[in-house]
């Protein structure tokens, strides 16, 4: 056990042999901290906080009363095999959330970036990849192998499938069903989501150029004129002007079996 002396750390709390408590941290009351554990400069634990497994997380990081991080995977394919979840640096982790480490068939590692917001009892299944600056509202639940890029935004009650990827700047509306990729910058909605057109106030907030959008709202349009794949061959050959429409074509020609969110679907 490693515990750095200026961190703070109250009576109840309880940290197993092995664990790294690293320099300014506080761990407040009733909170369990695991052998495999990994705490960067300056977290916060506030109370009743349970850390598990393989687990790291960084600096300046806050997590809140009654989350659960770095419990094994809830797949029944997983056998005890020796996994993690990584967090990155300052990001807020509200009450009952829970993030899983990841399995042997998903590349054994869970990973959240930097600066996110997970609100009350969201969910971050086993082997999710998630970006810098992601926003999880109330109730969210990601299956298995997500990825979800940069500055997303998922509504409060949704749901995401396992192997879903979302691009980057991306936002989905509350109560959505999330079951195909979603391209970035892209705007989605509805029970069984759809695309409902771009994500123009997360561009415009950006700071966006408007010819960047005018480009990469003229590519979107086309991509609807048939499959987005063969689409997207078709305007990748012909070329495309602005950063943000090459990102989504190289979006949607990049590795992935799952099919897109098109509007109305």
């Amino acid at each position: 056990m490693s515990i750095d002396p200026s961190a703070q750390i109250h009576a109840s709390a309880v940290i197993e042999t092995g664990a790294v408590i690293g320099p300014d941290c506080r761990i407040g009351p009733f909170c369990v901290v695991g052998p495999e554990v990994v705490l960067g400069r300056g977290v916060s634990l506030q109370s009743h906080v349970v850390l598990q497994g393989a687990t790291e997380i960084g600096e300046e990081t806050q997590i809140f009363p009654f989350a659960s991080l770095g419990q094994i995977p809830q797949d029944l394919k997983f056998k005890g095999e020796k996994t993690r979840l990584k967090i990155g640096k300052r990001n807020r982790i509200r009450e009952y959330v829970t993030m899983n480490t990841g399995t042997d068939g998903g590349g054994g590692l869970t990973q959240v970036g930097d600066e996110g917001l997970f609100m009350s009892s969201c969910h971050v299944g086993h082997d999710c990849k998630i970006g810098d600056r992601v926003i999880l509202v109330n109730s969210v639940a990601l299956a298995g192998h997500c990825q979800l890029e940069d500055d997303v935004i998922v509504g409060g009650l949704s749901g995401v499938h396992q192997f879903v990827r979302i691009g980057r700047g991306a936002i989905i509306g509350a109560l959505s069903m999330v079951t195909a990729d979603v391209i970035p910058h892209a705007l989605v909605a509805g029970p069984r989501a759809g695309l409902e057109g771009l994500n123009l106030v997360g561009l415009k907030r950006r700071g966006t150029p408007r010819e960047e959008i005018t480009s990469l709202r003229k590519t979107v349009e086309a991509l609807g004129q048939g499959s987005f794949r063969e689409s997207a061959r078709t305007l990748s050959e012909e070329g495309v002007e602005g950063e943000l429409a090459r990102e989504v074509l190289d979006f949607i020609l990049g590795p992935s079996d799952r099919s897109f969110l098109t509007p109305g679907k």
